[in-house]
């Protein structure tokens, strides 16, 4: 992990963390800027200018000093052993879809639904019998039964 203005390479990146004084840190969640969303890198930062990124469909400018304060991991970093099951994240909780497991039929469907890799899913709430769970994916609803979610691995940001 590293600060946005750290970074070496344009790419794609996730927002970690946000740091600063808590009304920095509330206007930038105002604009979506909160941990767990992605954030495209456009142009880096050479001099005290600033740097361009792409975020949530817009260019931004932002000048050195926020980005600074914005911890990001690069989307590409391997993940390891660190994968684990989608059914198996709690509430409140959000990961990176890595890979998916079981047929091809079921494969399609969660790929049609917007599961796909390197996406960020949330768990938004579970059923009283834990069966539906609610995720928030792009920034919608999806339930989804267990069983196929035990099918999606992710690694836990």
């Amino acid at each position: 992990m590293e600060a946005l203005s750290e970074t070496k390479h344009r790419g794609e990146y996730i927002i970690m963390n946000v740091l600063g004084d808590k009304a920095i840190v509330r206007r930038l969640a105002e604009m979506g800027m909160i941990s767990g969303k992605k954030v495209t890198v456009i142009s880096l930062s050479t001099d005290s200018s600033g740097m361009m990124i792409y975020f949530q469909g817009q260019r931004l400018a932002i000048s050195l000093d926020i980005a600074e304060r914005i911890v990001v991991r690069d989307v590409k970093e391997a993940a390891g052993d660190k994968l684990r099951s989608l059914s198996d994240l709690h509430v409140g909780k959000s990961g990176i879809i890595r890979k998916m497991v079981g047929d091809r039929a079921l494969r399609r469907r969660l790929l049609d639904m917007g599961l796909t890799n390197k996406t960020v899913v949330k768990v938004n709430q579970i059923a009283p019998l834990g069966d539906p769970i609610e995720l928030m994916v792009r920034g919608y609803k999806l339930s989804l039964r267990k069983r196929d979610a035990s099918c999606v691995l992710i690694e836990e940001v």
